[in-house]
């Protein structure tokens, strides 16, 4: 649950009895002096603190700064410069909250200065860090130390209100949140039976309309990708979950694909323990597909929504499938498996072919798909790729809008070439794994059915202590910009 949000147009006062302030004031050019700055909420404290620190007024955009004031009151002060990047913009408020939130508050006060067009603009910045950063994430330590955090219950904003009620910005917190937590919980807490319960149930509350499809069903379809994946499991209790909205008056329609293996043990393939340690978050994918559509649920954009959940674990067993196998698709494409660690672009074929069937305006999937990805962005970036040249470039632009930064790959047909198959229509992949990302993409948009479609490679779901506006290490990356771009259709 989000804080509550409380408005004053007046500025803070000195008196106040407010215990944990955040001070948002315009960028310094490095020779400005802070005594010639007009007056703010501990500008004297400040200055003090500045001089023995042997710092200047411009450090503390990088570089918050906090003291307790003469109430006791404990306030960080932090500079935004709003000609840097949203994602610029974003870090330096994350760390200036952060400073607060170690203190486990239940309320913060929020003071923004400058002119009309930076107070708004700082007001929103902080709103949403304290929204992203202020819930309590699923934990299971007991000990009281690591257990006496509370979540954030009450953000005031001084010097700032508006008659719009920032309610796209709690919509995007909340599907982020939600998108985290999720990923965060261990596996044999969201088992793909225990994750298609949560979803059914979410679904009841949200008002969409719920469809699974499983096992036993996806055999009888011919969905023998899917299958291959899920059958190694016991029980088979793997399905691809369909979430649908719809909107009165809304004139288009985007279809949302989320790879969600709840755990990833490499199958046969067996992954070595420390690149196993995490594959609990491999169903990031499909929890961010569920974010945005509650994103855009809770903000009500005119858009009708399709979410598809590929839900399954890659197990070894017996019945796991194997090197060598030849399996055949949904849209009856026949592909020879050359690693069963590469289990993701194969649950996500059958399901890209259910969701293209439906004939989408556009289709976007998600995915933590390839280590190679993240080789090549590590973890501050996610990679994408499309069938269309102006979805790439309204992605980038949603990317820059959002602070949600990603970067654009080729996929030109050429590098068909490494998935070339003696005994079948194509390879699972190569063994080589040179370029693999670029692989995993030529072998997704055989089922795209000429959609338009971007894939997201997901190399950002996961950074250590945060990204952006997201102090966790888990980031839930993508729910943002899918906001953006649902927005700006």
């Amino acid at each position: 649950m989000l804080a509550s949000l409380t408005q004053n147009a007046s500025s803070i006062s000195s008196s106040t009895k407010a215990t944990h302030i955040l001070v948002v004031l315009p960028q310094s050019a490095p020779s400005d002096k802070l005594r010639n700055k007009p007056d703010f909420l501990g500008k004297n404290i400040l200055e003090t603190l500045l001089s023995r620190r042997k710092m200047q007024l411009g450090e503390i955009a990088g570089n918050p700064v906090a003291a307790n004031i003469e109430s006791g009151s404990l306030c960080v002060w932090v500079a935004v410069d709003l000609s840097k990047s949203v994602f610029e913009q974003q870090t330096s408020i994350r760390k200036a909250v952060q400073l607060l939130l170690e203190e486990t508050p239940a309320e913060i006060n929020l003071a923004v200065y400058g002119n009309d067009d930076q107070r708004r603009a700082f007001a929103h910045l902080a709103i949403y860090a304290a929204w992203i950063n202020g819930p309590v994430l699923p934990s299971r330590k007991t000990d009281k130390k690591n257990t006496r955090r509370r979540p954030l219950a009450r953000i005031v904003v001084h010097g700032h209100k508006e008659a719009d009620s920032f309610a796209l910005l709690a919509a995007k917190a909340e599907g982020n949140l939600v998108t985290r937590e999720l990923t965060i919980l261990p596996p044999n807490e969201l088992t793909p039976e225990l994750y298609r319960r949560h979803v059914k149930k979410l679904a009841g509350t949200e008002g969409w309309k719920y469809q699974e499809f499983d096992v036993k069903a996806l055999r009888k379809m011919g969905a023998g990708a899917f299958v291959a994946v899920a059958q190694g499991s016991d029980p088979e209790d793997a399905a691809i979950v369909h979430l649908q909205r719809r909107v009165k008056k809304a004139n288009k329609t985007v279809a949302l694909v989320g790879k969600g293996i709840c755990f990833d043990t490499g199958g046969h393939n067996l992954k070595p323990a420390r690149h196993m340690h995490g594959m609990h978050e491999d169903m990031n994918g499909s929890a961010v597909a569920l974010g945005i559509l509650l994103a855009a649920t809770r903000a009500n954009l005119l858009v009708n929504i399709d979410c598809w959940l590929a839900i399954a674990q890659n197990h070894i067993s017996p019945h796991a499938y194997k090197q060598n196998d030849v399996i055949t698709t949904l849209n009856g494409t026949t592909v020879e498996i050359i690693h069963t660690d590469a289990e993701g672009r194969l649950v996500l074929a059958d399901t890209l072919t259910l969701a293209a069937r439906q004939k989408p305006d556009v289709m976007i999937d998600f995915a933590t798909l390839t280590g190679s990805m993240h080789v090549a962005l590590g973890s501050h970036y996610s990679g994408i790729f499309s069938n269309r040249e102006d979805l790439v470039q309204k992605a980038l632009t949603a990317g820059k809008a959002t602070g949600e930064r990603i970067w654009a790959f080729p996929m030109d047909a050429d590098y068909d070439a490494e998935l070339e198959s003696k005994i079948a229509d194509i390879k699972q992949c190569s063994l080589e794994g040179e370029a693999d990302h670029i692989l995993a993409a030529r072998f997704l948009n055989r089922f795209v059915d000429d959609v338009p479609w971007l894939h997201m490679d997901l190399s950002a779901s996961n950074s250590k202590s945060g990204l952006g506006v997201v102090g966790s290490d888990v980031t839930g990356f993508g729910v943002a910009w899918g906001v953006e771009m649902l927005g700006n259709p």
